[in-house]
């Protein structure tokens, strides 16, 4: 998870404009065409929840949810892009969790990759210690690990694909920077400019990439919130 820009374009104003239409309605929806669409615009096509791409199953997910408020049903800011996977996970039981239009989650929270080829490796959530015995924090951790390792045998099939996803991507990753350290000149421009957008909130599992970055300073130096620029 990490901080989404909720930014008014035609899409979301055409969204917005959609869900005012539909909660007049007597069996009014909030996933219309046009909702749907403003949030894969919004959220760069992921799931706010695990960060992948790579599913097809778009999901309005309502983060207060909507046993808890009714009135935020087709309320805009309360709708975020998740898969089915994740949006079931989630449901109505983690609660109340950390909000990523508003909070740099990846900043509250450490996304690691433990281990590597040959030894038991895990991902792992922790809080960053100054924010200890945060009830948002914890809560959001506790829902990252459901979500990455599954409590049902068929959530479990799941996690174990997306760990697999997590990990080609992370060890891409890992490459692009050994080439940047080992090269000069115009490819390591070129480089510079791939890590960088491999960094950005629209990028495929960007919380682990910048815990990767900030956990080796030194090797990671010219990247160090590069993000924040």
């Amino acid at each position: 998870m990490v901080k989404i820009e909720r930014k008014v374009t035609e899409k979301t104003e055409l969204a917005v404009h959609s869900l005012e239409k539909e909660k007049f309605k007597v069996s009014g929806k909030c996933n219309t065409d046009e909702v749907v669409t403003a949030l894969i615009e919004t959220f760069h096509g992921k799931c706010y929840l695990c960060e992948s791409k790579n599913f097809v199953d778009y999901e309005v997910e309502h983060f207060i949810p909507r046993d808890r408020d009714k009135n935020l049903k087709f309320e805009w800011n309360n709708l975020f892009l998740s898969c089915g996977r994740c949006n079931h996970i989630k449901s109505n039981t983690f609660y109340p969790i950390l909000d990523c239009t508003k909070i740099e989650v990846d900043e509250l929270i450490a996304f690691r990759k433990i281990g590597y080829f040959g030894t038991d490796e895990s991902l792992e959530f922790k809080q960053v210690s100054v924010y200890q015995n945060n009830e948002e924090i914890q809560m959001t951790c506790d829902l990252l690990q459901r979500i990455h390792y599954g409590k049902t045998p068929q959530e479990k099939v799941g996690a174990k694909m997306l760990r697999h996803e997590i990990r080609r991507e992370l060890t891409e990753f890992k490459n692009y920077i050994r080439d940047y350290l080992e090269s000069t000149g115009e490819d390591k421009k070129d480089l510079f400019l791939k890590i960088y957008s491999q960094l950005k909130n629209n990028s495929p599992f960007t919380a682990f990439k910048r815990w990767i970055v900030r956990d080796n300073p030194k090797k990671c130096e010219d990247f160090i919130d590069c993000w924040k620029k």
